[in-house]
């Protein structure tokens, strides 16, 4: 049997955090609320223009304490240091993990392998600007000298989540006369309604791939490219119509792009932090290249935050550590991300690869199985709409679920008391969720006795609010690096490495092997299982 890792759970201030659970564990949040008035304003934390509120958490002063404990213990700090000075801290890979590189200023210093990255990452960002104004002023016509009007993205994972995301995000600084839309998966739906009402004539296509060889992607571009060449003809209209995210210049220029608009970044950047990088041209097209800066300029004020900050005080530590608390001796399984804004409705679900893909591992950095509890399954919807769809769950159901509540003091479009009624819902649903409603309150309301137990809720149900001033390009930059390095402090207190995804990898080599066993002339034994077996033959004769 393999020997398990216990490098964790053998810590000091985890084995007092386990005597300390068993302490506090049935404590009511209403209880800790009565007998520390002011704990709401003291269990808070503010930087930057972010407001956290921690104190609707099952904690106390003690249990915050011993969470600090166990991150200093855990080498928190000297394993962010080593991410900020370039050194391989993704070991199965070798490689460096310099997201934080991608938001560096100007005269700012990281050196890898002996070279400093930084000006590498500023040349792009130029480039990246030249054409971006190129687009947006109308400067850069398409094949028939028609300005370009619609941006489609093709990409798959960290290559359309962030910059779906962060258009989203975003939408309300963009320029309006232009239209993005993104596609990713490779059902051919995806591509087909996309380009359905479109002209090619004045549509742009940025194909974001590394290696330019990922499959979903690069099928999608060549059926982009077929749409696109049965209209205009001419195979020299790709060059106009298409550009590169890419690193690959001979599978480029193959595909017919000019290698002049291929926009490249480094193995540093792991695909799930890559939409400040080249990957995020699109959102550069978007809101132009100031407000693209200001986004990088708020990533960079969070990373240096994160760097420099007391834990106590430093929100992407404070987040983590709670989320461990919950995670490793409370035993849920789940957090649900909540942002109560239109604008931020694909955040959870750019959050569900930033950590899952990171910390979705079962085995520490020394490869040894481990015996507790790692990343955790990321959902959630924007509110209100959750509201009328799964806070029933939360609110009465048998599963401990902590929730981050995300919302902002000013909205971006004041209309009428909208703002009012959505931010009455945001302050309401995380007093619910703390305190509920006692059977004797139910009794209150003169409710028949067999309503009783149907409408008590038992409360005691944890949440941070994140609370930004209003939603701007430097407070969503602040918001994601945030998270970013919560991932990072939580994988480094379990112990693996947050920086590879092997778990994506064996689906595609299989899928690689059966592609060409579904065409009904594939004459080969099939070497699956009964059941692929079974499946791939219902396939191939429903398709014959």
């Amino acid at each position: 049997m393999a020997t398990v890792s216990t490098q964790l759970t053998n810590q000091p201030a985890w084995q007092a955090l386990r005597s300390h659970y068993e302490e506090i564990c049935d404590v009511h949040l209403r209880t800790l609320f009565t007998s520390d008035p002011k704990r709401g304003e003291r269990l808070a934390a503010e930087a930057l223009g972010i407001y956290l509120d921690f104190s609707k958490n099952r904690v106390t002063d003690e249990t915050l304490r011993l969470l600090v404990a166990l991150a200093e213990q855990s080498g928190v700090r000297e394993r962010a240091e080593a991410m900020f000075r370039g050194d391989r801290i993704n070991i199965t890979e070798q490689r460096a993990v310099l997201h934080v590189a991608l938001r560096a200023p100007k005269g700012k210093s990281i050196v890898v392998d002996g070279k400093d990255v930084v000006p590498e990452v500023h040349e792009v960002l130029e480039k990246m600007a030249g054409f971006c104004d190129r687009i947006r002023s109308g400067e850069w016509k398409g094949f028939t000298g028609k300005r370009i009007r619609t941006i489609v993205n093709i990409g798959i994972g960290g290559s359309d989540l962030g910059p779906v995301m962060a258009y989203g995000a975003l939408r309300h600084y963009s320029q309006r006369d232009l239209m993005f839309r993104y596609v990713s998966n490779v059902d051919g739906t995806d591509i087909a309604e996309a380009v359905q009402d479109l002209d090619p004539s004045e549509t742009l296509f940025i194909i974001a791939s590394k290696t330019f060889t990922t499959q979903e992607t690069l099928t999608n571009a060549h059926s982009a490219r077929d749409w696109c060449l049965k209209l205009l003809k001419d195979p020299a209209a790709v060059a106009k119509h298409f550009v590169a995210v890419s690193t690959n210049a001979e599978e480029v220029t193959k595909f017919g792009i000019d290698t002049a608009n291929m926009f490249g970044f480094w193995d540093w950047v792991g695909g799930r932090y890559s939409y400040d990088s080249a990957i995020g041209l699109s959102l550069m097209i978007a809101i132009g290249p100031q407000n693209f800066r200001e986004m990088l300029a708020g990533m960079h004020a969070m990373d240096e935050h994160f760097r420099t900050a007391s834990f106590a005080q430093n929100l992407p530590v404070l987040l983590a550590l709670l989320g461990i608390w919950y995670n490793n001796f409370f035993g849920a399984e789940t957090v649900a991300v909540l942002p109560y804004d239109q604008y931020l409705g694909r955040l959870s679900a750019y959050l569900q690869q930033l950590d899952m893909e990171s910390n979705g591992k079962s085995v520490d950095l020394d490869g040894k199985p481990i015996d507790y509890q790692t990343g955790p399954i990321i959902w959630g919807e924007p509110g209100t709409n959750g509201q009328h769809a799964f806070y029933q769950l939360i609110h009465q159901g048998t599963k401990l679920i902590p929730c981050d509540f995300i919302g902002c003091l000013k909205t971006l479009n004041p209309i009428g008391n909208h703002h009012d009624l959505l931010m009455s819902n945001f302050f309401a649903q995380t007093e619910a969720l703390a305190f509920g409603k006692t059977a004797e309150e139910v009794k209150a309301d003169k409710v028949s006795e067999m309503q009783i137990s149907h409408r008590t809720f038992q409360g005691n149900h944890p949440t941070n609010t994140i609370l930004l001033d209003k939603l701007t390009p430097d407070s969503l930059g602040k918001l994601i690096a945030m998270y970013e390095h919560k991932v990072f402090v939580q994988g480094t207190i379990w112990h693996i490495n947050s920086f590879d995804q092997w778990g994506v990898e064996l689906g595609k080599v299989l899928a690689k092997q059966i592609t060409p066993e579904l065409s009904p002339s594939y004459s080969k034994p099939l070497q699956h299982d009964s059941s692929t077996n079974a499946l791939i033959q219902r396939y191939r004769a429903a398709n014959n």
